[in-house]
């Protein structure tokens, strides 16, 4: 069994967009989406994790994967949102460019990912999914979020 059909029992997606490319994240994961503001800045947090944010009662750490993958230049506008993560018994904010649609992929819609250097460790990537004219990197992002050099903490999933 290859490891796209295993991973992925997930077949929702939340599609947003960070510089050019367009990523997917299990659906299941979001709690919220939110218009960005800014975040109340930690001292000597990492530069990619611009802060915390009280949601309701609750401390967020806000990541901005923009910072995070590198990509310039970093502009906060109308468009860019915060998405809400429940990874674990833990909350955490996202910045991204924009959200685009909740999409559903089929098993046959789901392409392995090729193996390259990139900002984002290919263990933290499920599968390329393509739809019509679109691609989708999508993303494990209880891994991406829980690993070591995302700076949160030691483990985000208990």
């Amino acid at each position: 069994m290859n490891r796209v059909t295993q991973d992925l029992a997930i077949s929702e997606f939340l599609a947003f967009k960070l510089g050019e490319e367009e990523y997917g994240i299990d659906i299941l994961r979001v709690q919220e989406i939110r218009s960005f503001e800014r975040p109340t800045r930690m001292a000597n947090a990492p530069e990619h994790i611009l802060g915390v944010v009280n949601l309701r009662g609750v401390i967020v750490p806000v990541v901005d994967m923009r910072i995070k993958f590198q990509l310039n230049p970093v502009n906060y506008d109308s468009f860019t949102v915060v998405i809400v993560l429940n990874i674990g018994s833990r909350v955490v904010g996202m910045v991204v460019d924009g959200v685009s649609d909740v999409i559903t992929l089929s098993p046959e819609q789901l392409r392995p990912v090729p193996e390259l250097s990139s900002a984002i460790g290919s263990d933290h990537l499920l599968a390329i999914g393509s739809l019509e004219n679109r691609m989708l990197i999508l993303i494990d992002i209880e891994k991406l979020m829980s690993s070591a050099d995302l700076g949160l903490v030691s483990s985000l999933v208990h």
